[in-house]
């Protein structure tokens, strides 16, 4: 008889069932006694749709399936069939066309080219991260230090002979390097099954499926284990705004646009080659709220980066006048979109408390990152791409040329949102070059500015992203094909990049002043950001007990001497860090440590410090108690 309860059936079709992927898919299940498999599918416009696999010569004669009716699922129970066995669903359209579909909902696959479904056990991992994930619930996000090492795991590093490693092998090297480093958390670009590895993860053809590239969906839990065990957490980038046109995957599924809009003013992103979701269709929407919990809880996940968001809530979005449709109101906003979005964000956090969905938008969308209840979209945070626009836009012109209304502007809508500062893949492809590679001037001038480029995003309001190979001053622009260039580390400048964010990471994790209120106005306050002539910023970063640090920038190649600064406090300033120190293999010019205080009013405060500045440097003083 028929194996799938009527009420999931009916959860489904509302597109309020969480846990979709218990019964769709293929399950290793026993039954009267029997050891088998259930299959089950959504595809309510097939006239038949069978198993096949190589349990039964690919043969759609062989399996044919049950349909649910008016639910559009259909299922059937085939005994003998194992873990391991390789499968797909052969579907007959309207028209008579005979489609050959892997499973929407398969949770492992073969490893491209070839791309059949595997059938998963169910998983025995015996997890040993919860004293992290007891920590994770009773945590709060939002007033705790967030440093995000992102990375492309098939090009960090591989084996001797260039071949990808497993995530277990992964893990090991992972997790030692960034305990050095002191990031918080790494942010995995996307992970799940694509078939194209130019794609980076962003063409998913696997909603629920760990890429095979780097092991099971076991050792991908290995993986995050291990990482929260050693005190990392673990971010994946999540991709439910367009999908790829690819066969064999979700693109007219059961003949009909499905999971697509029809018209292409809707369904097509022509400048990606890809799909947009139909977010009005429940189970569509399902499917895509099914994805986020299986990930965050199959996986014990600490958060997912929604990418794309931007092209999910405007109809308009890269189209020419006459090539979109008008909303409902006749409005550009995608109202189905808004919808999902929020209702994900509200599931989410209320399942799985502690835990952060980061919204990458680029627009002036408001409220993307406040509460739902408030009128917002609900995310954790938000990149700030105009922050990072603007930064590496300064940097990058010649000193002489610099003027920092770029940088000062950022602060008049820094509490708008929760912001992430982003230096992310996107900056380093594509021809952009590396990090280091966009700052002007010789290699002097290159890896200092680089190193006061650090000193002020780890010291500037908001959670901190940094891009694999920025981390020791990766000198070319990002490679999917090769792994990072590790022998950069035996050069003393890069050994002083690595060293100086190993550095920025502690102190950021340990002062207060620089994490506590990361999202609120309260935790900064400008000294001067008026000496446009020497191209100086000087700012203090606050926290709620009242401590506070004063950070000063120095963006010409040219050393301050005796550079007055107003401070609110009396007393000795100890430098505790100074961009150019002789540890970050800089010039060694600074304060000698320490500066006292003056009672010379300066800047609207009672007290002031003379102070030397670096070239193209960065200092961060704290005052002794």
């Amino acid at each position: 008889p028929p194996q799938i309860d009527d009420f999931d059936l009916h959860l489904f079709g509302q597109g309020t069932h969480w846990h979709a992927y218990r019964f769709l898919g293929a399950h290793p299940r026993r039954i009267d006694g029997i050891d088998g498999v259930l299959f089950a599918v959504w595809a309510p416009n097939a006239q038949r749709v069978s198993v096949i696999g190589d349990f039964n010569h690919w043969d759609g004669r062989a399996h044919p399936m049950r349909s649910r009716g008016g639910s559009g699922v259909w299922e059937l129970f085939i005994p003998a069939v194992t873990a391991g066995s390789m499968y797909r669903f052969e579907l007959r359209a309207q028209d008579g066309r005979v489609l050959i579909k892997n499973d929407p909902y398969g949770n492992r696959f073969q490893v491209r080219p070839e791309n059949a479904g595997i059938i998963a056990d169910d998983s025995l991992y015996a997890w040993g991260d919860q004293e992290w994930m007891n920590r994770r619930e009773a945590g709060d996000w939002q007033r705790a230090p967030l440093s995000v090492y992102e990375l492309h795991l098939g090009s960090w590093q591989r084996d001797e002979a260039g071949n990808f490693l497993n995530y277990r092998e992964i893990a090991h090297r992972l997790g030692g390097y960034l305990a050095e480093l002191g990031f918080t958390h790494i942010e995995l670009l996307p992970i799940t099954e694509h078939p194209f590895d130019g794609s980076w993860g962003y063409q998913t053809t696997g909603y629920f499926a760990p890429t095979s590239r780097f092991g099971s969906p076991d050792d991908f839990r290995y993986f995050v284990d291990y990482l929260h065990q050693h005190g990392i957490g673990v971010i994946l980038d999540w991709v439910p705004a367009h999908f790829p046109k690819d066969e064999h995957a979700l693109a007219r599924f059961d003949g009909t646009a499905l999971y697509e809009h029809e018209d292409p003013r809707r369904g097509e992103h022509r400048d990606w080659g890809t799909l947009i979701f139909n977010f009005g269709h429940p189970e569509v929407s399902n499917f895509l709220l099914a994805s986020a919990i299986y990930w965050l809880e199959e996986f014990h996940l600490d958060g997912l980066r929604v990418d794309a968001v931007a092209s999910m809530l405007y109809l308009d979005y890269s189209r020419q006048p006459g090539d979109w449709v008008p909303n409902e109101y006749g409005g550009r906003e995608n109202l189905e979109a808004v919808d999902f979005l929020r209702h994900l964000n509200e599931v989410t956090h209320q399942q799985f408390p502690g835990t952060m969905v980061v919204a990458e938008e680029s627009t002036a969308w408001p409220q993307v990152s406040r509460p739902t209840w408030l009128g917002g979209l609900g995310f954790s945070m938000k990149w700030n791409m105009g922050w990072m626009h603007d930064t590496l836009d300064y940097f990058a012109k010649d000193p002489i040329h610099r003027h920092y209304h770029q940088l000062t502007f950022g602060l008049l809508y820094s509490f708008t949102e929760n912001f992430v500062l982003p230096f992310s893949h996107d900056e380093v492809v594509h021809g952009k070059g590396s990090l280091l590679d966009k700052m002007p001037g010789d290699a002097w001038q290159k890896f200092a500015s680089l190193r006061l480029l650090f000193s002020y995003l780890f010291t500037y309001p908001g959670k901190k992203l940094l891009f694999m190979g920025g981390e020791f001053a990766q000198g070319r622009e990002w490679n999917k094909n090769d792994q990072l260039d590790w022998y950069l580390m035996e050069r003393p400048q890069h050994q002083g990049i690595r060293a100086l964010v190993s550095e920025l990471n502690r102190l950021y994790r340990q002062l207060p002043p620089l994490h506590d209120l990361d999202f609120e106005g309260g935790g900064f306050e400008w000294i001067d950001c008026h000496d446009a002539s020497q191209s100086t910023l000087s700012y203090q970063r606050k926290a709620r007990d009242g401590s506070f640090v004063v950070v000063v920038l120095n963006f010409t190649p040219v050393p301050r001497e005796n550079y007055r600064i107003g401070v609110p406090q009396p007393g000795r300033y100890r430098e505790i860090l100074n961009s150019d120190s002789r540890h970050y293999d800089g010039g060694n010019i600074g304060n000698a440590g320490l500066a006292q205080s003056e009672g010379i009013a300066w800047m609207d405060q009672a007290q002031s410090l003379e102070l030397t500045l670096p070239p193209l440097g960065a200092i961060v003083l704290q005052r002794e108690p």
